[in-house]
């Protein structure tokens, strides 16, 4: 069984963008990211930091923009208008959730598709499954790095997700159809779930519910990435259970250390084709 380490295809992804962001420092060129916190999610909040770490760890200068609870929806909506003007800022990151009283697909929709590094806009949406170039996901886009890293075609292969979210599971599927596999897509009202997880050549978990994968539901040598990140008892857990699932797998991405690491360079990946897109 193979440890999918998400940690080794970061460092890798990590390497790309570092000789990227240093060519456009060579140009005289500073590019800048927008991250845009609205409302107290301590998740965001943590998650926000980290990426500002990371960005300005490889030469990206990404600044944390944070608002209220209480902002109103055309505040923030200006605050997105002035980083679509901007010249130096090459991405604008919205973090998630939103308030309640903002509607959060039309501030989304605000961010110019061309800055909307987590391909979150419909126009980027759309230009996904028109198969026309655009931003795309960051999460999915880990789950494709990935399995690229570790050299595993989807053609001709079996892929069933769990998970049927805007954000992971829709893209994501899209995804795997792009690299001609035949793709199942389950949720909570599949009904027999174990079963159609058995068919899995590739199988993954984007439900966000701990201890959801079981290895009877696992097919011998199957691979297995678990996009599931869940707090139980004060620990990150995944969506599988891993212990006994590796036990049965081909390979498995670990929870943490796994997707999770991958999708934070994904973002920054994004931003660089940015900079190069408008630089």
């Amino acid at each position: 069984m193979v440890i999918l380490d998400g940690k080794a295809v970061a460092a890798f992804h990590r390497e790309k963008v570092e000789r990227r962001l240093y060519d456009f420092q060579e140009r005289h060129i500073q590019p800048g990211l927008a991250i845009i916190l609205a409302g107290s999610d301590k998740p965001s909040d943590l998650y926000a930091r980290s990426l500002q770490k990371v960005a300005q760890g490889v030469g990206l200068s990404a600044e944390i923009y944070r608002l209220a609870e209480t902002v109103c929806e055309h505040d923030l909506i200006s605050m997105i208008t002035h980083f679509n003007e901007d010249k130096n800022i090459f991405g604008i990151l919205m973090m998630m959730p939103l308030p309640r009283h903002i509607d959060a697909a039309k501030v989304i929709n605000c961010i110019s598709p061309e800055k909307d590094v987590d391909g979150l806009t419909d126009s980027n949406i759309a230009r996904l499954f028109s198969g026309r170039p655009g931003f795309v996901p960051c999460t999915p886009r880990a789950v494709m790095a990935i399995l690229d890293y570790y050299h595993i075609s989807l053609t001709g292969k079996e892929v069933v997700i769990i998970g049927r979210s805007n954000v992971v599971g829709k893209p994501l599927a899209q995804l795997c159809l792009n690299r001609n596999a035949t793709v199942t897509h389950c949720h909570t009202r599949t009904r027999d779930l174990v079963a159609a997880a058995r068919r899995a050549d590739i199988l993954i978990s984007a439900a966000g519910s701990p201890g959801l994968v079981t290895a009877d539901m696992v097919k011998p040598g199957a691979i297995v990435i678990d996009v599931g990140i869940n707090r139980v008892e004060g620990k990150t857990v995944g969506d599988v259970e891993f212990e006994a699932v590796s036990q049965i797998a081909g390979a498995v991405t670990p929870v943490p250390g796994g997707v999770g690491a991958v999708t934070t360079m994904m973002v920054l990946e994004n931003a660089v084709c940015g900079i190069e897109n408008r630089a």
